[in-house]
């Protein structure tokens, strides 16, 4: 019986002394076009922006280290099911279809969609209706194209594969009006690279969600983990710091 207590004792001291690189590492899914939630740095060809920000330090907090696997957003939700990563860190609305499918933690941070039109186009648009019978476009797998559609207001709902495909067809002329995430629509026309497309301060959005992370259905452990350390960082500061060092305020609670 003593060596046995000795061997637990002895293992317990093991572990709490094993180095960060000891720690189990979990793929983390999430997209090259997001920004400022996710994009690709072509600087240092990784994956950058609020959420890697924030699931490297709920990692870091709840003892884990973390992988990006940079993905197509429309594959994110299959990706995980299919046990390729392990957990979506991306400008992923938590809504009921995909609640059934996935768990999400508490949610992070909420907005709606912008729309997008081109800097020609001078009308001050307040919702969807004004734009009835026209083409639009919005981004596959997101709520909004979703929403959009079944609205059936519209003569065709185009599925863009990024949100920067709907930028460059708005800029250009080729689409009257994209719908999409607004704060990744204003980052992108900050950097100043389509300047024949306006976002329409008058538009007030249709569709509202909260962000959250995902995990498997089920991966209760995880989901605890991350929820308790995603609390403690929205606690201390951490997460308002993320969200000011990518040019977004903090919300209230």
């Amino acid at each position: 019986m003593k060596r046995l207590v000795q061997a637990a004792v002895a293992a317990i001291v093991l572990t709490a002394a094993m180095p960060a690189s000891a720690q189990k590492v979990l793929k983390v899914g999430s997209t090259p076009t997001g920004v400022p939630f996710t994009f690709l740095d072509t600087k240092t060809n990784s994956i950058q922006g609020i959420m890697v920000d924030l699931i490297t330090e709920i990692g870091k907090d709840a003892g884990f280290q973390v992988q990006i696997e940079p993905m197509q957003f429309s594959t994110l939700i299959a990706s995980l099911t299919s046990n390729k990563i392990d957990i979506i860190s991306a400008a992923m609305f938590v809504t009921p279809a995909r609640k059934e499918v996935i768990d999400f933690s508490e949610p992070f941070y909420s907005y709606g969609e912008g729309l997008l039109v081109p800097k020609s186009d001078t009308k001050a648009y307040a919702k969807q209706d004004d734009l009835k019978g026209e083409v639009v476009g919005a981004q596959v797998g997101t709520a909004f194209v979703d929403a959009l559609k079944k609205s059936g207001l519209f003569s065709e709902v185009k599925a863009y594969d990024t949100i920067p495909d709907i930028l460059r067809d708005v800029n250009a002329g080729r689409l009257k009006a994209g719908f999409a995430d607004y704060p990744i629509l204003a980052y992108n026309l900050k950097q100043g690279g389509f300047p024949e497309a306006r976002i329409v301060e008058s538009y007030k959005p249709a569709t509202v969600g909260a962000v959250g992370i995902g995990v498997r259905k089920g991966d209760t452990e995880l989901l605890a983990k991350i929820n308790a350390s995603l609390a403690k960082l929205k606690a201390n500061g951490t997460v308002t710091k993320i969200l000011d060092k990518w040019g977004l305020k903090a919300q209230g609670a």
